[in-house]
């Protein structure tokens, strides 16, 4: 009887995921990263010329509209400043909210490959 319920919530999971639009899909895989957790690396440039670096970040989010659901022009996240541009957090570094323009900011992100 078990196994019968088990195989009952799985098939009910499934259908409730494949009727989802490919939006909702998407939103549910970030939750699922958020929990997981991600090491990503936010490099911001001035020309060529690396300014910032932002480690351990978890996501990148662009901001909507409070009063609808219109995408804003700047991506929001928290990450540790990697205020010396080595590449580790240090333990003088600490854990900031950063934003920038999605239009005028020329930048990197990645998961850190280490």
């Amino acid at each position: 009887m078990k196994i019968f319920k088990s195989s009952i919530i799985a098939v009910a999971i499934t259908l409730a995921l494949a009727s989802c639009t490919q939006e909702s899909q998407n939103r549910i895989g970030r939750a699922i990263n958020n929990w997981t957790g991600t090491d990503g690396i936010l490099e911001i440039y001035a020309g060529n010329k690396l300014v910032k670096r932002f480690l351990k970040i978890d996501k990148l989010t662009t901001a909507t509209s409070t009063s609808g659901s219109k995408e804003r022009p700047y991506r929001f996240g928290y990450g540790v400043l990697d205020s010396n541009l080595n590449g580790i957090a240090d333990s003088n570094e600490k854990k900031v909210y950063f934003e920038f323009s999605d239009y005028s900011t020329s930048y990197v992100f990645y998961e850190n490959p280490n």
